[in-house]
């Protein structure tokens, strides 16, 4: 599969209608996880799959708090989403004039205030030290076992 940012736009328009039309109708759907590249200034396709989720009922943190999960739903009709992001230990110099991953994630969060009255839950990882393998995989773990419950 090729890289998101070196397909075309053709392949991109693809690639987004099949993930909304995944999101929209996928029954069994539990959570969203939406991975967001710290390593880069937020980009604005991450900003507008943010505003069009949370315009789509999958948000996080408002309404009523799952007692498991510490996850928050406004109805039962809507899907928690988790910003996860990833390559929390790189820096890219050339593209975002040498800011560290924590100053690109801290702008993320003030462009996306927009969009939420509250933050969604935040993972931050890095598949080089393993930062955040172990929240993800017990976050996974917490939404299964709610969701077997119900």
């Amino acid at each position: 599969m090729r890289r998101y940012a070196a397909a075309t736009q053709e392949l991109r328009t693809d690639w987004a209608k099949f993930t909304k039309d995944y999101f929209l109708n996928r029954s069994t759907l539990v959570s969203v996880f939406l991975l967001i590249d710290a390593s880069i200034p937020a980009k604005r396709i991450d900003l507008e799959y943010v505003s069009w989720l949370v315009q789509n009922q999958i948000q996080g943190m408002v309404g009523e708090v799952c007692k498991f999960t510490k996850t928050s739903f406004l109805s039962s009709f809507q899907i928690p989403m988790t910003l996860t992001f990833t390559k929390c230990d790189k820096r890219k110099k050339k593209r975002n004039e040498g800011k560290r991953p924590e100053e690109n994630v801290q702008d993320f969060q003030e462009l996306r205030r927009d969009f939420f009255q509250t933050s969604p839950r935040r993972i931050f990882t890095s598949s080089l030290t393993n930062q955040g393998r172990d929240e993800i995989l017990l976050h996974i773990a917490q939404l299964r076992n709610y969701w077997v419950k119900q």
